[in-house]
């Protein structure tokens, strides 16, 4: 620890749990370390609870009849494709109509490389990546400085298809890509500073090395505040344990084999996202991306019961899904879509479950649910449809909005009221999307 305290002094925010051998466990939102309101730091004067950003990306596009609405306003229906998202229908945001003008100018590469160009940075597509920084990366350089992790990159399928803008959707800047970490294992050591052969090999447990540490501070707090770090460390080491028990074969990255990658990526997602929940409840990064799957992914889905053919194979009515072409295949990227809309909600329940100060990890974050095109047959890069999520900058939630401004546009709203990053611009946007924060 930082240093000690008493049950009647407020605690520092940035507070860690520290082992000899370099483990280090960021603490949850104690009670402590808020104001008697919970409106702010209370150990800082003035000291505002810190927002967050999450960019999600799932590659191919959706089928667009099975998920957007068709009615706007807040008595939409849900669905589909939208419904897991039903329990949270108070936390989101659905935009639909948005252009992706970069996506269409004349260059290099094929529609996928194009559209994700333009998707994460508003630019044209270089021939061998992004033409400028993506939207996580500008807003992470404007609030990420003081965290001990400016950002972070997270993915989830491990497929290696395709050149460097399918694989990655952080970019620092022109041609320079952040590969998102698709290992949880990996992730895990980063954020806990596991690097001792006991943690890697999982024999011990991380915890074992701040028992002391946290005891001392249990001392100190109140009754609230010990049962919330108990339950805190009791989840690190739930994941630890979860991320223990995967095969061998998950703690590497393979070339996918002739018959797919066959890997069980919703088990591997939700443990993604319990790290990154850890990661923003203790303070230790404001930005993230997301990277379920891949620009033109071609992941195979046992899970959901479709392995005659790879993920973009059912997207296309060519008959390269055999049985699969035409309604049946938009039907099966309608399951897959609702798979991935799963998975999102799964986050957003997730920040929701945590509390912080007078509310909880939601209030305080921005997500924003993106696809590289707007109908995946059809490769459009107009009217697309995006889901926004969280209550940082006061989104107006319950809605559905048609919208004729750009990605970009919504980028630009999202970065400066949700994440008060002062952008002043950023590619492809005109102004910021009106509507969309009360």
């Amino acid at each position: 620890m930082h240093a000690v305290h008493t049950k009647d002094r407020s605690l520092p925010r940035r507070l860690f749990l520290r082992g000899l051998t370099g483990v280090t466990i960021g603490l949850p939102p104690l009670a402590a370390m808020f104001n008697a309101s919970g409106t702010a730091y209370a150990a800082t004067p003035k000291a505002e609870i810190p927002t967050r950003f999450v960019l999600w990306f799932n590659g191919n596009g959706v089928v667009e009849k099975y998920w957007i609405p068709s009615e706007t306003g807040a008595e939409f229906t849900m669905t589909p494709c939208l419904a897991p998202l039903a329990p949270f229908r108070n936390d989101i945001h659905i935009v639909t109509g948005l252009d992706n003008p970069a996506a269409r100018l004349p260059g290099p590469g094929n529609d996928h490389h194009r559209s994700m160009a333009a998707l994460m940075s508003g630019t044209q597509f270089t021939g061998r990546g992004s033409g400028g920084a993506s939207i996580d990366q500008a807003i992470a350089s404007r609030v990420g400085g003081e965290n001990r992790f400016r950002s972070l990159q997270i993915g989830v399928s491990q497929e290696s298809f395709g050149e460097s803008i399918q694989r990655n959707m952080s970019w620092a800047g022109y041609d320079r890509s952040l590969p998102p970490e698709m290992l949880p294992n990996k992730l895990f050591d980063r954020l806990f500073g596991a690097r001792d052969a006991g943690w890697i090999a999982r024999k011990k447990s991380v915890l074992d090395a701040v028992q002391e540490d946290a005891a001392g501070l249990k001392k100190a707090l109140g009754q609230e505040d010990r049962t919330r770090l108990d339950e805190h460390l009791a989840s690190i080491r739930d994941v630890e344990r979860a991320i223990a028990s995967l095969p061998p074969n998950y703690r590497r990255i393979d070339p996918p084999e002739a018959e797919g990658d066959m890997k069980d990526w919703p088990r591997i997602a939700k443990l993604q996202s319990d790290l990154l929940a850890h990661a923003f409840a203790s303070g230790q990064t404001r930005v993230a991306s997301y990277m379920l799957t891949k620009c033109q992914g071609l992941s195979r889905f046992p899970w959901l019961g479709y392995t005659a053919a790879r993920h973009h194979d059912y997207t296309h009515r060519d008959g390269k899904a055999p049985g699969y072409d035409g309604p049946d295949g938009q039907r099966v990227m309608r399951d897959i879509c609702r798979w991935h809309v799963e998975e999102f909600a799964y986050l957003v329940g997730k920040l929701k479950s945590i509390k912080e100060g007078d509310g909880n990890v939601l209030d305080r974050t921005s997500l924003i649910f993106v696809h590289e095109h707007a109908e995946a047959n059809d490769h459009k890069n107009n009217g697309y449809s995006v889901i926004v999520a969280g209550h940082a900058g006061n989104l107006r939630a319950n809605m559905h909005t048609r919208s004729t401004g750009t990605v970009s546009d919504l980028y630009l709203a999202v970065a400066n009221k949700a994440m008060n990053a002062g952008l002043k611009a950023f590619p492809s946007a005109t102004k910021e999307i009106e509507g969309i924060f009360a």
